[in-house]
């Protein structure tokens, strides 16, 4: 599963206002919801917020990638978020976040959910593909974004 086969226009905020964590966290799902793909919306929050309890997901470079497990949705849910202004996360190199992409499997797709992670890491370790999001106008440009790195370098 490609990452650009879950994101679209509806969930991809390019300048987001955050005021915190806990604040970004809960407007990313917010967002989320706009794909319909929802069973329950405070169930999602909980699962969330238990992960995050566990140890931050702002993995470093200016990337979080909050995520959890729920039965309490249809399908894989993603959304993708821009920030205006960077926030602290309390990311493993320090540094504030920019960049936030929420995932939430189901319990019974585990494998594509760690994948997912996987591809999502990996695109966003890369200093030259940051930089493309952050220069990004619109959802419709983060989206191409994404589809453009991926078709040119993973192999899925």
């Amino acid at each position: 599963m490609k990452i650009s086969e879950i994101l679209n226009e509806k969930i991809i905020s390019t300048n987001m206002e955050c005021t915190d964590k806990d604040d970004a966290i809960n407007k990313v799902i917010d967002l989320a919801s706009n794909s319909g793909l929802m069973l329950d919306i405070e169930s999602v929050r909980k699962c969330v917020f238990d992960r995050e309890g566990l140890v931050s997901t702002g993995v470093g470079k200016g990337f979080a990638i909050p995520h959890g497990k729920t039965e309490q949705i249809k399908d894989i849910v993603a959304a993708f978020a821009i920030l205006k202004n960077p926030i602290d996360f309390d990311s493993i190199d320090l540094e504030p976040v920019k960049f936030i992409f929420l995932i939430i499997g189901k319990e019974s797709l585990l494998n594509a959910h760690i994948k997912l992670l996987s591809r999502i890491s990996r695109l966003m370790n890369k200093d030259e593909f940051r930089d493309k999001l952050e220069e990004a106008a619109n959802p419709s440009e983060v989206l191409q974004i994404f589809k453009d790195e991926e078709m040119n370098y993973l192999d899925l």
